[in-house]
Formats: structure tokens, C-alpha cells, sequence
């Protein structure tokens, strides 16, 4: 696993952070203020989670004026699905388990 991997991993390993990507995935664009809304955690630790889901590339800030809008970055995560899920899509598993009883069958 790159070191990136493990940075992705370990920013969706918090359920804060899954939520605030949730949230991002519903209304993309948000700003700080809006994203601490309904969250069980104080807007310090809503910056935290931010900062390291920032650092995984899984979030990107762009400045319009003053304001720092947060968007989701869906492409490590579709790195990871690639690697690591894709392979388990069930039209591979049918695929696998049609070869494996090919096998059995000789």
C-alpha cells in the first residue's frame, strides 16, 4: 500500500470525516461555516477533520474572495475502488465462480 493509500484509508477510517464527505458528495462547494451545521463536533473539530482529509486529496479548497469553499475530490477514491473493490463487482464474482466450476467440472 503507497503511502498515499494509507493516507486515504486513514482519513475514511473516522466517521466524522465520512459524514463530512457525505455531506460534500450532497452540496458540493461548501464553506466551513456551513459544513459544521448539523455536526456533533465543534467547528475546531471540523477544521481538524477538514485539514486531514486535505492532506489524504480527498478535499479541495478553493478561495473565492474571502470566503474557502471545501469540494470533494472523487478521484482517490475511485483509485481505491479500482484497486482494492472493483474486483468484487458482482458481473467478476459470476465470472469466477463460472470459471471455478469449469475447473471442478474437469
Amino acid at each position: 500500500m503507497t503511502s498515499d493509500s494509507h493516507d486515504i484509508f486513514k482519513a475514511l477510517a473516522d466517521p466524522c470525516r465520512r459524514e463530512l464527505l457525505d455531506r460534500l458528495t450532497e452540496e458540493n462547494g461548501q464553506t466551513l461555516g456551513s459544513l459544521c451545521e448539523r455536526m456533533a463536533i465543534s467547528r475546531q473539530g471540523v477544521t481538524k477533520h477538514l485539514a486531514l482529509l486535505e492532506a489524504a486529496n480527498l478535499v479541495v479548497v478553493v478561495w473565492r474572495g474571502r470566503e474557502k469553499l471545501h469540494y470533494l475530490n472523487p478521484e482517490p477514491i475511485q483509485q481505491i475502488y479500482q484497486r482494492w473493490l472493483g474486483k468484487f463487482e458482482p458481473q467478476r464474482l459470476q465470472a469466477l465462480a463460472t470459471l471455478k466450476q469449469a475447473l471442478e467440472d474437469k
